[in-house]
């Protein structure tokens, strides 16, 4: 069987997976989601030029731990070193190869035109969004306007901070699109509840 190509993202409750000039400082990070967890669910990640720009700025080469990552653009030169490689290529072909082959699922990092355009050719599988509790009014679109694809909810969890996780199979695709997993479980036997005893009269 084929491996799933996932999109998954973070995204704001108006649409957007960054802000006008590319922010991210708005994503919650909340400590109920094991990253651990969620990384080791792929080998592969794919994503475009402005979303390997973003994870450069951040200090490093882009290299993620544990993932190959492969990067599309027009305008970087192709390279390839150790964790990272750079494509001039059509992605499309690159992608049903890399489906075809052996491995865990490959991760759409992102953007939204590598989405419209992998989505469109019919190879995207999953589509899993964080919902992050914001109104960013401007930014990056979750994905640019296109043709229209009704999706069928897999799973759906709800975080203490407001995050809502969201896990969507695309009809047609290599599915169902998977349980999320990655959320900790709470702890058994905290009690939150505040005691009930005495209580202190006013005066």
């Amino acid at each position: 069987m084929s491996r799933r190509l996932r999109y998954h993202v973070a995204v704001s409750l108006d649409g957007f997976i960054a802000g006008p000039n590319g922010e991210y400082d708005w994503i919650v990070m909340d400590p109920a989601v094991d990253f651990a967890a969620l990384f080791k669910e792929f080998d592969t990640a794919v994503m475009g030029r402005k979303t390997y720009d973003l994870l450069t700025a951040q200090g490093g080469d882009g290299a993620m731990p544990g993932l190959d990552v492969m990067v599309f653009s027009r305008t970087l030169p192709a390279t390839a070193r150790p964790g990272v490689r750079i494509f001039n290529d059509d992605p499309r072909g690159i992608v049903t190869a890399l489906k075809a082959k052996p491995g865990r699922d490959i991760w759409l990092f992102g953007g939204g035109i590598l989405f419209r355009s992998l989505l469109d050719a019919g190879l995207v599988d999953t589509v899993e969004v964080a919902v992050i509790p914001v109104l960013l009014g401007a930014g990056v679109p979750l994905l640019p306007p296109g043709a229209t694809t009704k999706l069928v909810l897999a799973d759906q969890k709800t975080l203490p901070s407001g995050i809502v996780a969201l896990s969507y199979s695309v009809p047609g695709g290599v599915g169902p699109a998977p349980r999320i997993r990655y959320i900790k479980a709470a702890k058994k036997g905290v009690n939150t509840k505040k005691p009930t005893g005495s209580k202190k009269k006013a005066g």
